[in-house]
């Protein structure tokens, strides 16, 4: 041995072949990983001067899981299959996956088809695979409930989340954390006392209570929110428990191709490809892209403080400015209550928690930001107060210093012009409660230089967010688009919907929450506000709904004042006569003619404005590519990610579909409403949004 089989190779160590998968990036489960694993390891197992095999992977990881492109191509059929590897690993030679970095999905199941596995201490295991809307195919759900138990099982398989190699130790799912993959692997296997095969173990499959798998049904038909890959996975760790290993394998295989043939799969890739595309800015900005090591915050209110959180956990040192000491004591008190709601819930450890809060200074001079290398402002929405900040910024911040703005909708150049560093003013909206939500606009103003963009960008993901690069527009993106949904949920409650049908249907689709409990929770008085401002731009023939100022003047504020759209009593929600009284005299006073709708034309009526606006912010350039546009919905707003986002469904269901919808309201609301000429067009060429440039 030694000779190099394409893309594995073998090597030997007394008596053990190390086979060593080198494809990277990430040494992905490709025809070719499969057909040089397969060849190796049938040299080795008829080579009678083996006595075993180690398999290990190249580069910062081990195998991390499929090849998602060639997984949409059907290429995962190309033999030798994944199921042809194991069988030749399960009925060879003991063997053991020598783990470093992730071993996922795919990955995970060729290490759960060696008789043993040992890993790096810093190493991670999960099986993903339901967040693409499928389930471990390849013997996960059935080798992970023979070794680890049920319980184990529907946990990592449901949540789809990694566990590091102290808890996979804990868990059974390795059998050892080794100092080093060089010469400790073999030795490892040397030792090791004779193990059968996974797929004939028993013991973790008796006495398992029916209870386990009725409560994972009864919890996740609520948390699926409409996704098919849960019921499939609890039904495959089931069987598991009933079946023989070659039977549940069956069985697993039966519940992948359906979720494999069916339309939440490809839309979940969509949604999982186009999170990576966003994050590719337009153009080649230098590749040298300076690293925040310091930064300023501008008010130590709700936002800022959960924006100062977020860089503090982050590893970044930040200086919260506000306007007097008193200001200061309120964002320490948010700050604290903050981190100990991260600490009581799990998400960051005391001592973590303690080393964050660290970080974080507070002062009323801007001086003390004269060395940072960011400030965001996160003031409240007042343009002239955002100018003197900015003025102030640019008097005392470094050259090198981005200036950035959390305006949800301000004009980010009248911003920027306060400064005499237009270059380098950009927007990062985040989106509230800042250290929850994952979505941050990456907004750029007209002079924003790309290096700015770029820095901006690296720094969203270095927060563990996700970046969407857009334009300056009223609203920028998200909340642009998110005004047509809300206000077709406030016209169809004019028409004669109830608040309760709407969002039911909301949520039936797969939202988190439908649209009018969702104004409640924000805060109609906020919403009147916002809503303003934007009037003063709306075209003379087109009106906003009255509803919202109606319950504003009622007194009914959403939950915070226990009223609104409905009413609030011990943390439940529930319908409201009095709102309805508000609802009907509006639509009175208005002249609107009242009907009943069925779910299906107000689910049309919710989402579908939201592609006609969307075309409209690709055709303007506030947006770069529709995907983009599911990104920011799908981490915005809660978008169903099994849907793909509102473009990938628009697309899918047909192009006419918006058009006709588009031409109806746009004769009854308004010129905003009408299709756009970007989906006309399309329609009548057939294009797709890649197609056609976006």
């Amino acid at each position: 041995m030694g000779v190099s089989m394409d893309v594995v190779t073998v090597t030997r160590q007394d008596g053990i072949a190390v086979l060593c998968v080198d494809y990277p990036p990430v040494n992905a489960l490709s025809v070719a990983v499969r057909k040089g694993l397969a060849e190796a390891i049938a040299e080795a197992n008829a080579d009678p001067a083996i006595r075993g095999i180690v398999i290990r992977a190249a580069g910062k990881t081990f195998i991390a899981g499929a090849d998602i492109k060639e997984l949409g191509q059907g290429l995962h059929l190309v033999s030798p299959t994944l199921r042809e590897v194991q069988q030749l690993l399960e009925n060879g030679k003991p063997s053991v996956a020598a783990i470093h970095g992730t071993a996922l999905g795919g990955g995970l199941e060729v290490a759960l088809t060696c008789t043993h596995r040992v890993a790096l201490a810093d190493a991670r295991l999960g099986l993903p695979e339901v967040k693409l809307g499928l389930l471990p195919g390849a013997g996960g759900t059935q080798r992970l409930t023979r070794l680890c138990g049920p319980e184990v099982a529907l946990d990592l398989c449901l949540s789809g989340r990694q566990v590091k190699a102290a808890e996979a130790l804990e868990l059974g799912l390795i059998d050892a954390i080794v100092p080093d993959l060089d010469r400790a692997p073999a030795a490892f296997l040397a030792t090791a006392a004779p193990a059968p095969a996974i797929l004939l173990r028993g013991d973790r499959l008796a006495d398992i209570d029916q209870t386990l798998f009725d409560d994972a049904r009864r919890t996740w038909s609520r948390k699926a929110r409409g996704r098919d890959a849960p019921a499939e996975i609890i039904g495959a760790i089931e069987a598991a428990c009933g079946l023989t290993g070659e039977e549940g394998l069956r069985a697993e295989r039966a519940a992948f191709d359906r979720l494999y043939a069916g339309e939440q799969h490809p839309a979940l890739v969509h949604a999982f490809l186009a999170e990576r595309q966003a994050a590719k800015l337009p153009g080649a900005p230098d590749p040298s892209i300076p690293v925040i090591s310091r930064a300023g915050v501008i008010g130590g209110g709700l936002m800022g403080a959960g924006i100062a959180a977020v860089l503090a956990n982050a590893g970044i040192a930040v200086t919260i400015v506000d306007i007097d000491d008193a200001a200061l004591s309120a964002a320490r008190e948010r700050i604290a209550r903050l981190y100990a709601g991260s600490v009581s819930r799990g998400i960051l450890s005391s001592d973590d928690a303690g080393a964050a809060r660290a970080r974080i200074g507070f002062a009323t001079d801007y001086a003390a930001l004269a060395d940072i290398d960011l400030a965001i402002e996160a003031a409240p929405e007042i343009m002239d107060l955002k100018r003197r900040i900015f003025a102030a910024l640019d008097a005392v911040a470094p050259p090198h210093a981005i200036l950035a703005t959390n305006t949800s909708s301000l004009d980010i150049d009248a911003i920027a012009a306060a400064t005499s560093r237009p270059g380098q003013v950009i927007g990062l909206h985040f989106f509230s409660p800042a250290n929850i939500m994952k979505l941050v606009e990456v907004i750029r103003g007209r002079a924003s230089a790309p290096q700015a963009l770029a820095t901006g960008m690296k720094l969203v993901q270095r927060l563990g967010k996700v970046g969407v690069s857009v334009g300056n527009y009223d609203g920028f993106l998200a909340n642009r688009t998110l005004q047509f949904y809300t206000g077709q949920a406030e016209f169809l409650m004019e028409q004669g919907a109830s608040p309760e049908q709407i969002d039911r249907v909301a949520e039936a689709f797969g939202m988190p929450m439908g649209p009018v409990a969702m104004r409640d929770m924000a805060g109609l008085d906020v919403a009147a506000l916002v809503r303003k401002v934007r009037a003063l731009s709306l075209p003379p023939e087109e009106r906003l709904s009255p509803l919202i100022e109606k319950m504003v003047e009622a007194g009914r504020l959403g939950q915070k004042s226990g009223a609104g759209f409905y009413r609030y009593d011990n943390g439940k929600r529930l319908p409201d006569p009095e709102a309805q009284a508000i609802i009907d005299d509006a639509a009175r006073a208005l002249g609107v003619e009242r009907r009943s709708f069925d779910d299906d034309e107000i689910r049309d009526r919710l989402f579908l404005p939201i592609v006609n606006e969307g075309a409209r912010a690709l055709e303007d350039g506030t947006a770069t590519r529709a995907s983009d546009i599911d990104v920011a919905w799908i981490n915005g707003y809660g978008f169903p990610a099994h849907r793909g986002g509102p473009m990938y469904g628009g697309m899918k269901h047909g192009l006419q579909r918006v058009i006709a919808l588009a031409d109806r309201l746009g004769a009854e609301l308004g010129p905003r409403w009408k299709a756009a000429d970007l989906l006309v067009r399309m329609a009548r060429t057939g294009e797709d949004w890649r197609a056609a440039g976006y």
